[in-house]
């Protein structure tokens, strides 16, 4: 991983600051939509620039200005997440088409040289990104429920893309599958952003609670979004991020595993980290006080975050699976708690679950000896 690379990094903390004031906005369905839709189009930036970089040395000049006119990009897409669905949504679109759209133009420039069939894969991209960005334009021209709509069909050719290979009628199916991928690139990427992720609670975190009074209910949401950040990094961390590198080595086609590990199965990871984000700057705000976005994403947040990780724990091999799908149950058991106790109790329980997996979970590794980590 590059120092340009990070640069580009810095951009997504703050869409990502972003999104967490979206979802706490959220007032119906149609704004819902757009807060799931807007995370996974910023995942999907993130995600394929990342596979791009795998094959670019950051030492060229020419590929250092490339990331920084990338991250240009990507800063107008973040400024414009907020009001995505409103006043800037053609600002979001064109940004987010022209990031898309113009890396694989330029990707297949960099390898129609040297790698003809890596050229034809970008090819297939460029259809595919051209192809969805008539819908993103679409919907932000029109607004409203179109633009919900014609969205929702724009993000699903964007991921659908990937699991069909980007085929096209003219030239087929691509190789993606098959990329050689560095292992310890893509693996340290994901990971990278996963802490960026947990970064991104503190902040929101912490711009809350300096904004309120000092009490107790104040305090505790502070201790209780300290420790399940803690907890969600001590239980991707402690092994499971070791063993998705090491299953990228071990297998023959590491695009197909890099695809289903961590470009499909990592945003839900995100995802569930952002909702926990926004559950703590709510507690932190008003720790007595439920609405519909602070059960959901006080439960929602945690058990999204143990699902992405159960599932990509059974996609790379990684032993623990069933202690992340367990602990999901166990959160959803602590729902009924809402209607006797404040939202600061349950955040609190929450937090001890999780606390209880990453402890159950480094056990029974230690256990196995699994060699993982001392």
């Amino acid at each position: 991983m590059s120092f340009i690379e990070l640069f580009f990094d810095l951009v997504f903390v703050f869409a990502l600051t972003q999104l967490n004031q979206l979802v706490v906005g959220i007032d119906s369905p149609e704004s819902a939509v757009v807060a799931v839709v807007l995370l996974l189009a910023v995942w999907w930036l993130w995600m394929n620039t990342t596979w791009a970089t795998n094959w670019l040395d950051p030492q060229y000049l020419a590929v250092r200005v490339s990331i920084i006119v990338l991250a240009f990009a990507g800063i107008t897409v973040s400024v414009s997440v907020q009001e995505a669905d409103g006043d800037r949504a053609l600002a979001f679109a064109i940004a987010y088409v022209a990031l898309q759209l113009g890396r694989s133009l330029a990707m297949v420039a960099a390898t129609a040289r040297h790698d003809a069939a890596g050229a034809d894969d970008f090819r297939r991209m460029s259809i595919w990104f051209a192809t969805s960005g008539v819908f993103w334009i679409a919907g932000a021209l029109l607004g409203g429920t179109s633009l919900v709509v014609l969205w929702l069909i724009a993000i699903t050719l964007d991921y659908a893309g990937a699991s069909l290979s980007y085929r096209t009628p003219m030239l087929g199916r691509g190789t993606i599958e098959r990329w050689d991928l560095s292992a310890a690139h893509i693996a340290e990427r994901a990971s990278l952003f996963v802490l960026i992720a947990l970064g991104e609670t503190f902040l929101v975190t912490g711009f809350a609670f300096v904004a309120e009074d000092l009490t107790l209910g104040t305090a505790l949401a502070l201790v209780s979004a300290f420790l399940s950040a803690a907890a969600m990094w001590w239980f991707y961390f402690d092994h499971s991020e070791w063993w998705g590198e090491r299953r990228l080595k071990k297998v023959g086609e590491t695009g197909a595993v890099a695809r289903s590990a961590y470009a499909y199965t990592h945003v839900v990871i995100i995802g569930g980290i952002i909702l926990i984000g926004v559950a703590d700057k709510l507690i932190v705000g008003e720790p007595d006080t439920w609405s519909t976005i602070a059960l959901v994403s006080i439960i929602g947040g945690p058990v999204l975050y143990l699902v992405g990780c159960a599932v990509f724990r059974r996609i790379v091999g990684a032993p623990g699976a069933r202690v992340a799908v367990a602990a999901a149950f166990g959160m959803l058991a602590l729902t009924p708690l809402a209607l006797v106790t404040s939202p600061v109790i349950v955040s609190l329980s929450c937090t001890t679950v999780l606390i209880a997996a990453a402890v159950i979970d480094t056990v029974l590794r230690v256990r196995r000896g699994d060699g993982s980590r001392g």
